[in-house]
C-alpha cells in the first residue's frame, strides 16, 4: 500500500480563531482509495482544553498525573478517494491532531511525521487589533509639553541629589488617561490599550535615574501611588478598575506590561521569599542584563523553585479579576517553557480568552 498523506500536513502549524473550521483528510500518496473495510480517524485533543489545563495544573509541583486523557478519536467519512471530516474550533488554546487508518485486522497505519498543531485565538482578536501603548506617567500636565527641561529647576534638583536627597518627578495619573479614552478609542480607532508597568518602583534606594525604571517592580500586584489621585472614596485598585471599566464600555480591551523574570531590588517578593531569587557563587543576588549592560536595580528570579510559579500565576489572576484582558510579558523568553505552561494553564482555566504576548529578543 502507498504511504498515507494527511491534510493539514503532518508537522504543519496552523493559526486559527474560535469559530473557524478545519478540514482533515487522509488519502494514499498514489491517489488510489484505501482498500475496502478500512476505517479512518483523526486522533486529537481539540475541544478538550479543560482536561489539558487540568493535566498541567495537577502535575504541579512534579506530582504524577494521568497524562493524555484529553486525546480522543473522531471518525472520518469516505468521500471519493479520500476520507474527510470538518471540525469546528470551539475554544482558544494550542491543540494537536493526526489522522490514521485502521485495517480490517485492527492494525493502525499512520502517516509519517509529527502531529499537526493548531493555535486557536479568541474570536474577538480576529481583526482590528491596533494597540495604543500608554505610559501613564507621561499623561496629565506634562502631556502637551514640548520639553520638560527647566534649567533653574534642574540646578536646584542637582544640588539636592548631590546631598543624597531623592527627587521624584511629578507623574500623570490613571484618571488623566481615562479622560483620553474617547480620543484613543473613538477617534484613533485603537481597540487595545496596552499599559507600561503600573507597579510601584524603588524610591529611596536602587532607583534607576531620577525617573526610575518601570520594570523594577516592588510589588507585582500593587499600583504605583504616583499614578493615583488622592480620593478618600476610592483606593488605587478602584481607580485602576475605573480605567478597565471605561475601556470595556467603549468596546476596547486592556493589556498590561508585566515581568516575571525579575523584580526590582528590595521588592516585596524578595523580602518574603529570598530563596526564590538567583544568587552567584559568593551568595550575592544576581542582576539580569543584555547587550553587555547589567541592570543593577533588578534581581533575577530563580524559576527552578516551582513554588514560585503558583505565586506568579495568582499575580496574573489578580489582574484578570481587575479587568485586564491580556499581558505583554517583558523578558518572557528568559522564563522556562514549563513555568509558562503552568502559569497560562492556571490563568486560562479561569479566564480562557486571556492573551499572552511574550517578548522574544532572540531568546530560545
Amino acid at each position: 500500500m502507498s504511504r498515507l498523506i494527511m491534510t493539514p500536513a503532518t508537522g504543519e502549524r496552523l493559526l486559527r480563531f474560535v469559530g473557524d473550521r478545519v478540514r482533515f483528510t487522509l488519502r494514499g500518496s498514489d491517489g488510489a482509495p484505501l482498500p475496502p473495510g478500512w476505517r479512518v480517524f483523526v486522533r486529537t485533543n481539540l475541544g478538550r482544553g479543560k482536561i489539558l489545563r487540568q493535566e498541567i495544573i495537577s502535575s504541579y509541583p512534579r506530582r504524577p498525573t494521568l497524562a493524555n486523557a484529553a486525546w480522543h478519536d473522531v471518525a472520518l467519512e469516505r468521500c471519493g478517494d479520500e476520507w474527510t471530516r470538518e471540525l469546528t474550533l470551539i475554544e482558544p488554546g494550542f491543540f494537536r491532531a493526526k489522522a490514521y487508518a485502521v485495517d480490517p485486522e485492527g492494525r493502525q497505519h499512520w502517516p509519517e511525521g509529527d502531529d499537526a498543531g493548531i493555535s486557536i485565538h479568541p474570536d474577538q482578536y480576529r481583526t482590528a487589533n491596533t494597540i495604543y501603548c500608554a505610559f501613564i506617567r507621561m499623561f496629565g500636565d506634562a502631556k502637551q509639553a514640548v520639553s520638560t527641561k527647566n534649567p533653574p529647576l534642574e540646578a536646584q534638583l542637582a544640588e539636592l541629589e548631590k546631598r543624597k536627597f531623592t527627587t521624584i518627578p511629578a507623574s500623570g495619573r490613571i484618571r488623566d488617561l481615562i479622560k483620553e479614552l474617547p480620543f484613543i478609542i473613538d477617534t484613533l480607532g485603537c481597540r487595545i490599550l496596552q499599559l507600561l508597568p503600573v507597579n510601584p518602583t524603588p524610591t529611596t534606594f536602587a532607583r534607576f535615574g531620577r525617573f526610575g525604571s518601570p520594570y523594577a517592580s516592588q510589588d507585582l500586584t500593587a499600583i504605583d501611588p504616583a499614578l493615583i489621585e488622592f480620593d478618600q472614596r476610592t483606593t488605587g485598585i478602584d481607580q485602576f478598575c475605573e480605567l478597565t471599566n471605561a475601556a470595556h464600555a467603549r468596546g476596547a480591551r486592556v493589556f498590561i506590561d508585566i515581568v516575571i523574570n525579575h523584580t526590582g531590588w528590595g521588592a516585596r517578593l524578595q523580602e518574603k521569599h529570598p530563596e526564590w531569587y538567583l544568587r552567584d557563587e559568593k551568595g550575592n543576588f544576581v542582576s539580569p542584563g543584555a547587550w553587555g549592560v547589567v541592570w543593577e536595580d533588578l534581581v533575577e528570579l530563580d524559576h527552578r523553585n516551582v513554588a514560585l510559579w503558583a505565586d506568579l500565576a495568582e499575580t496574573f489572576l489578580i489582574w484578570c479579576r481587575r479587568g485586564v484582558d491580556g499581558f505583554r510579558c517583558d523578558a518572557g523568553y528568559k522564563v522556562p517553557l514549563r513555568a509558562w505552561r503552568y502559569i497560562t494553564a492556571r490563568v486560562l482555566d479561569e479566564f480562557p480568552d486571556t492573551v499572552f504576548l511574550l517578548e522574544g529578543l532572540g531568546g530560545s
